[in-house]
């Protein structure tokens, strides 16, 4: 399956869906609600809620995030918003401000 790849000088400023991967590099506005993973590499912001199977952040997100199977947050992430998912991981190092609702 194929992984979309949202560059990092790139800006969407409106809703992502659909069924790939997809890896953000740069600055997504609005929302972003895949049925695979989705990953927030180091250096990304997303200012959106984020839906995935699995949803990976090491960027700065400020928005609320549903992952059906497990939610990670990397060591230099920074998350603002309420969390939901069956398993949540954040590193030692990871910013979390926010509700955890792990009753899914």
């Amino acid at each position: 399956m194929a992984n979309t790849v949202i560059g990092s000088s790139i800006v969407i400023d409106g809703e992502i869906s659909g069924d790939e991967p997809i890896t953000i590099l740069g600055t997504v506005k609005g929302k972003v609600a895949v049925s695979q993973n989705v990953v927030i590499e180091s250096g990304a912001t997303v200012e959106a809620d984020v839906e995935g199977q699995t949803v990976t952040i090491s960027g700065k997100l400020t928005g609320n995030v549903s992952a059906r199977e497990k939610l990670e947050l990397r060591p230099e992430s920074k998350m603002v918003g309420n969390a939901k998912a069956p398993r949540i991981v954040v590193a030692d190092g990871a910013s979390f401000k926010g509700n955890v609702d792990m009753d899914v």
